[in-house]
């Protein structure tokens, strides 16, 4: 059974986008096939929350061979749009020029496929911003369902 979502995304319009790709190349420097955040929903500093989602296309690079006939969105670029987004909220959180690295992840699972065409939903909550390290637990969803869960851990550099 799924974890509590962070957020009652029941209860939140999903369609305003407040940051777009322009927006979020101010602050992360993942250029082409490896940017995996479309855009930022919800930026809430005070709550320690951040929503932003990916759209997965048929076009890109892991489609080919991941899975031939049935491509499904691999849980590691899942997982890369996440930290992604918990970087973007870094660095707004504290005003920082600082790259924020990938320094690992705990309690990951993954619960149901992510495919071509779908809106995957990021949601990020702050857990610990220190000068050293940044803690998020983070999940995704699609249509309402958990896809995926974990916590994510940033270290800026």
């Amino acid at each position: 059974m799924p974890p509590k979502p962070l957020v009652d995304l029941a209860s939140i319009d999903l369609s305003p986008v407040i940051v777009g790709p322009d927006g979020i190349r101010r602050n992360n420097l993942q250029r082409y096939e490896m940017e995996h955040l479309d855009g930022i929903i919800r930026m809430d500093l005070d709550a320690g929350i951040a929503i932003g989602f990916k759209d997965v296309r048929d076009d890109e690079f892991w489609v080919r061979g991941h899975i031939p006939g049935r491509p499904l969105l691999p849980g590691v670029l899942m997982c890369e749009a996440a930290a992604q987004l918990c970087s973007y909220y870094f660095k707004e959180a504290t005003q920082t020029d600082k790259f924020i690295g990938f320094g690992g992840m705990e309690g990951v699972k993954f619960r149901r496929a992510v495919v071509p065409g779908d809106r995957l939903i990021l949601v990020a909550k702050s857990v610990e911003i220190r000068s050293r390290r940044a803690v998020f637990d983070c999940q995704g969803f699609v249509n309402g369902k958990m896809a995926f869960e974990a916590t994510i851990i940033g270290l800026p550099m």
